[in-house]
């Protein structure tokens, strides 16, 4: 994706204006409350294909701008994901800005879930980074318009379960490109982040008794990934250079770009985290070069959009797992497109993405 411009000026509408034109966004909604703190921006990309549907990230962005670009980059890859998940949803993000474990409360998030509430169902919200089940649990008190609820009250509760499978699913379909066979037996990993999907990703992989080095901010989990799975725990900066068959970026984005990419002695780049390339052009054709078989990120990881749509039809766990396996096929007809078209993997997702909402616009208009 192109780098998203802004005046250094005070904002004005036009200046946000200007900066959109390479996203080509529907609608952006900024939400303010001062006596919950509430700051939060919506963005709704697309809805083509139907109402967007995006999770809530609560985070404390060092500024503004930074929350505006996230929420731009995140809403721009559930458009994608949706898309090629063949999903009739619409790609939109919420961010608020805020430190989640300090500023967070019922109050808060009640009122954001009355901001989503006005749109009226164009936007769907669910938890992402920084929120939780719980939290939807509120936002739910005040619209129907969220997903991801706790499976006592009809939802898929966490979807990250579903989210590493899929991941997996994805590792395997690059396996099957880089060495002509999807079994993981006796290859090794370097999975960076484990939160809650790279934990279950690490279950997968372990299995299928993969060799697993692992990353993390947190030395808990670390110690804990490493006493049941065997892992050897590494710092980041020494992971990127390890010699794998497989790096899985699973934290937040921006981790491949013209620094770290020439460090990776790795076949296969496939991570659940958002945003992994820095460029989509630049670094994804430098990422072809080298001969690394790269997972779209927000294809590997759209098992748990699947998992929150599912609810839409009555929730069946077994349903949404069999859905997601189907990642694995997604993976080998977009290495193959990517091969016919001579293009890196990135841009062969985008256009197989783009064509399904191409081709919806000659059936309906927007949501």
């Amino acid at each position: 994706m192109a780098e998203i411009q802004f005046e250094t000026k005070p904002a004005t509408a036009f200046d946000l204006f200007a900066g959109l034109e390479t996203t080509n966004h529907e609608q952006i909604v900024f939400c303010q409350d001062n006596a919950t703190g509430l700051k939060a921006i919506i963005a709704i990309h697309n809805t083509v294909l139907g109402p967007g549907l995006g999770g809530t990230r609560m985070w404390y962005y060092k500024s503004e701008k930074d929350a505006i670009k996230d929420a731009l980059r995140l809403s721009r890859g559930m458009t994608y994901k949706a898309s090629v998940a063949g999903l009739n949803l619409g790609g939109a993000k919420a961010v608020i800005i805020g430190d989640p474990t300090t500023q967070k409360s019922e109050a808060l998030m009640r009122k954001f879930g009355r901001f989503v509430n006005n749109l009226n169902g164009k936007y769907i919200t669910a938890e992402d980074v920084g929120t939780t089940t719980k939290d939807m649990e509120y936002v739910n008190m005040e619209t129907e318009h969220v997903v991801g609820l706790p499976e006592i009250m009809g939802g898929g509760g966490d979807p990250s379960p579903v989210t590493a499978y899929g991941t997996y699913m994805g590792i395997k379909a690059s396996a099957k490109k880089a060495y002509g066979s999807d079994s993981l037996s006796g290859k090794s990993a370097a999975v960076m982040g484990i939160g809650k999907v790279g934990w279950h990703l690490l279950e997968y992989l372990h299995e299928e008794g993969v060799r697993l080095y692992i990353a993390d901010i947190n030395e808990n989990t670390l110690k804990a990934a490493s006493d049941k799975f065997g892992a050897i725990p590494v710092s980041s900066e020494d992971m990127l250079s390890l010699e794998v068959d497989i790096f899985a970026p699973c934290a937040l984005g921006g981790i491949l770009n013209e620094t770290t990419i020439p460090k990776l002695k790795c076949q296969i780049i496939a991570g659940a985290a958002n945003n992994q390339l820095e460029d989509e052009v630049i670094h994804g054709d430098l990422i072809k070069s080298m001969g690394i078989v790269y997972a779209p990120d927000f294809v590997i990881n759209s098992g748990g959009l699947i998992n929150v749509y599912s609810e839409y039809n009555g929730y069946v766990r077994e349903i949404a797992m069999s859905q997601t396996e189907n990642i694995y096929n997604t993976i080998l007809d977009i290495n193959k497109m990517a091969d016919t078209l001579n293009v890196n993997n990135q841009i062969a997702a985008i256009k197989h993405a783009e064509k399904r909402i191409n081709d919806m616009m000659l059936v309906k208009s927007t949501y």
